[in-house]
C-alpha cells in the first residue's frame, strides 16, 4: 500500500534522471497531472502525457496516449530533460509536505529556492502552482515539493 502517492512521483522522476531515461512512467492522478504541468510550465521537464498502458500477448507493455484515460488504469509518462552536453536539468528534487506533516506557507513567507534558481510547487486553493506564481497572484497553501 502506497501512503504518499507525490513522493512515490517525486522518486521516479529522480531515479529515471539518474540513469539519464528520456520517459518515466508513472500511475496518474489529477494532482500528478498538474504537478508535471508546473514542471514543464518551469522549463524542468519536456512534456507529458496521459494514456494508459496496454497489456499485448506477449512481450512488454505499451503506452497508449489517451488525454480521456481515468481510474487505476491510468498513466502519466513524463519525457525528462536534459541539457545539450546530457547534464541533468533536475539536479534535485525533494518533497516538502508529508501525510504525516503537511506545511503550509503563506505567500509572503515564500522564499525563492536556491536564490530563484529553482521553484516550490504549492497546492492552493486556485489549483497546483509554482511558488513565482503564488507569489504573484498572492495566495499561499501547502508545500508540495521543491525542483531546482
Amino acid at each position: 500500500m502506497m501512503t504518499d502517492p507525490i513522493a512515490d512521483m517525486l522518486t521516479r522522476i529522480r531515479n529515471a534522471s539518474r540513469i539519464e531515461r528520456a520517459v518515466v512512467d508513472i500511475p496518474a492522478t489529477a494532482l500528478k497531472k498538474s504537478i508535471a504541468q508546473v514542471l514543464k510550465d518551469e522549463g524542468f521537464i519536456l512534456d507529458y502525457q496521459l494514456g494508459k498502458m496496454a497489456k499485448p500477448a506477449q512481450g512488454q507493455a505499451e503506452f497508449q496516449p489517451d488525454a480521456a484515460a481515468k481510474g487505476s488504469k491510468a498513466t502519466l509518462r513524463v519525457f525528462l530533460k536534459y541539457g545539450p552536453e546530457g547534464e541533468k536539468v533536475i539536479r534535485r528534487l525533494e518533497r516538502a509536505s508529508r501525510p504525516g506533516r503537511r506545511l503550509y506557507r503563506h505567500y509572503a513567507k515564500l522564499e525563492p529556492v536556491l536564490d530563484g534558481l529553482g521553484i516550490a510547487i504549492l497546492s492552493t486553493s486556485r489549483g497546483v502552482m509554482s511558488d513565482r506564481q503564488a507569489r504573484a497572484q498572492r495566495v499561499g497553501g501547502e508545500l508540495l515539493c521543491t525542483v531546482w
